[in-house]
């Protein structure tokens, strides 16, 4: 026996459609290059969307090509996320903070038909030109200086309909693709449906997750071209949220100012950027007055607990999420239980500081070398997941691809834990396990742990080779302004949640630390830095 409802195809043009006729008052700001704010309505991005799409098939795009944007967060690149997709095309985001190498491959490996870029980054665009076979490039004009040689997006607007027809677009047809970051090997594609996107969408709206309504200001920090911006501009836009774009100024104080200038109620990025803003919270509390319980939601590596609890102070509420780019990116989301309200405080921070419980229609799993791994909060595993948004196969792989289980499960790479309530904690990644004397010890644990410590801003911890115990851990701390601080009282800190032989052998002090494209700790750098092996000082494990 079968249902008898509609088989309704879910597909972009809806959320499209949505916004446009239900939203149009409803305000989008954007940061332009010169600081100015571009603001306009859902009306207008309805319109110009639609121009977009109709301009596109116009040029000849068909069914499954695909368009790449090499922008920062703004207007334009929002038009983008709707208008190449139901336009039949395949929004291709491009980071921009790759080297241009890998900007090159994956423009190649993804063979784009044409790219959208914005006016301040044709320098970076200029130095893969010679080097990509793409069919025609849009310049955004964001400040307003003449381009030659290349065509205008607003010109390419122009030529668009506003009696635009949608195609007839399957729910399993391509939406979007990224790429991974390449830290192992070439840099991956994974190819987002127009289903995978709405649920995706849909579930990100939940109470229980990050809660989108007509009544918030939703500012995604997170660049549009890593991970669809973790969805934030497709559920924004099913909410009706108003939208707030940094455009290319992301440090601390432009960031400020548009959160409490447009008072914003949501917003999202890496640790790495809240550490920047919390400083200049810290430095001058009097100047910032940020709406009480704006809500952010940190992912991209580990939350240091007490980042969190120092936030708490600014009546500013931290929720961590873990993701990749291959599962849309939303995996998990920390927002303690109702029933456990009656824990203790630190308790309870204990269960923010995890990467929480995972998202509804995805699962998880962790699986050791006895099997899958007991939900105790201690076992360790390598982290499984499957779900509604949980890549299948990665785009055109080269090589053997080995990312997943012959029962269907995606191997994450990364180590973590389950608890009996559910909640999901990194412990590392497989390539960063420390393991000494036979024993595993978490760089992320022990990294949390140091910047919790007052006098440090920032600390990563990669193993360094050992003569007895193989490896040892190595800390790597960048110290806030104005501090001094020993290595005896730095494990001194440790020695109260760690065994002796946790504590790192060695220290080393910089001023700042490597990361990559996506603002993670670029370890691989630290270990060839530092890789001349220690002389012992642990008790043995």
């Amino acid at each position: 026996m079968h249902g008898s409802i509609m088989d309704y195809p879910l597909t972009l043009p809806h959320f499209l459609e949505r916004a446009g006729r239900l939203f149009g008052p409803v305000e989008i700001v954007s940061r332009l290059p010169d600081r100015s704010l571009h603001r306009y309505t859902y009306a207008d991005f309805y319109r110009r969307s639609r121009r977009l799409a109709s301009a596109l098939q116009a040029m000849g795009l068909n069914k499954g090509d695909r368009v790449g944007t090499l922008q920062w967060n703004h207007y334009a690149h929002l038009e983008c996320y709707f208008g190449i997709p139901v336009s039949g095309g395949v929004l291709h985001t491009l980071n921009l903070r790759l080297d241009p190498s890998d900007l090159a491959y994956i423009v190649n490996h993804a063979q784009d038909r044409f790219i959208i870029v914005d006016d301040v980054l044709l320098p970076l665009f200029q130095q893969i030109q010679d080097r990509v076979q793409v069919e025609k490039v849009f310049v955004v004009p964001l400040t307003g200086a003449p381009v030659t040689g290349m065509a205008s997006y607003e010109e390419l607007l122009e030529e668009g309909s506003g009696d635009f027809a949608y195609p007839q677009l399957q729910e399993t047809d391509a939406l979007g693709m990224c790429y991974t970051s390449g830290t192992t090997g070439r840099p991956k594609g994974v190819v987002y449906s127009h289903r995978s996107q709405i649920l995706h969408s849909l579930v990100e709206c939940l109470p229980d997750v990050l809660n989108f309504s007509q009544s918030d200001t939703v500012m995604p920090v997170v660049p549009m071209f890593h991970a669809n911006a973790w969805g934030v501009p497709f559920a924004a836009t099913l909410a009706g949220s108003r939208q707030v774009f940094p455009g290319p100024h992301m440090d601390p104080v432009s960031l400020l100012e548009l959160l409490q200038g447009e008072r914003v109620t949501f917003t999202g990025g890496v640790p790495t950027v809240w550490m920047g803003l919390l400083e200049e919270l810290k430095a001058h509390p009097e100047r910032w007055k940020l709406e009480p319980g704006m809500r952010m939601v940190v992912g991209g590596s580990a939350v240091p607990e007490q980042m969190i609890r120092d936030f708490d102070r600014f009546h500013l509420e931290v929720y961590q999420a873990w993701g990749m780019t291959e599962t849309s990116p939303l995996g998990t989301f920390s927002k303690p239980k109702c029933y456990q309200a009656g824990l203790s405080t630190d308790e309870l921070y204990c269960f923010r500081a995890k990467q929480g419980l995972p998202a509804p229609l995805i699962e998880i799993r962790t699986v050791n070398e006895q099997g899958v791994a007991d939900e105790d909060g201690e076992t360790m595993g390598e982290l499984q997941t499957r779900g509604a948004w949980v890549v299948s196969a990665y785009y055109r792989p080269e090589g053997p691809v080995d990312n997943w289980t012959p029962d269907g499960w995606f191997r994450t790479g990364d180590v973590a834990t389950i608890d009996p309530e559910g909640f999901l904690q990194i412990t590392d990644r497989t390539k960063d396990l420390i393991k000494s004397g036979g024993e595993w010890i978490s760089s992320v644990d022990l990294e949390n742990a140091l910047m919790a410590h007052p006098s440090v801003a920032e600390a990563a911890v990669v193993a360094i080779p050992h003569p007895k115990w193989l490896e040892r851990p190595l800390a790597v701390v960048v110290l806030r302004a104005g501090q001094r601080v020993g290595v005896e009282e730095l494990n001194a800190f440790l020695a109260e949640r760690f065994a002796k032989w946790w504590l790192p052998d060695r220290y080393e002090f910089v001023d700042q630390l490597p990361r990559t494209s996506t603002g993670k700790f670029k370890k691989t750098a630290l270990r060839e830095r530092f890789a001349t092996p220690g002389e012992g000082g642990a008790d043995e494990p």
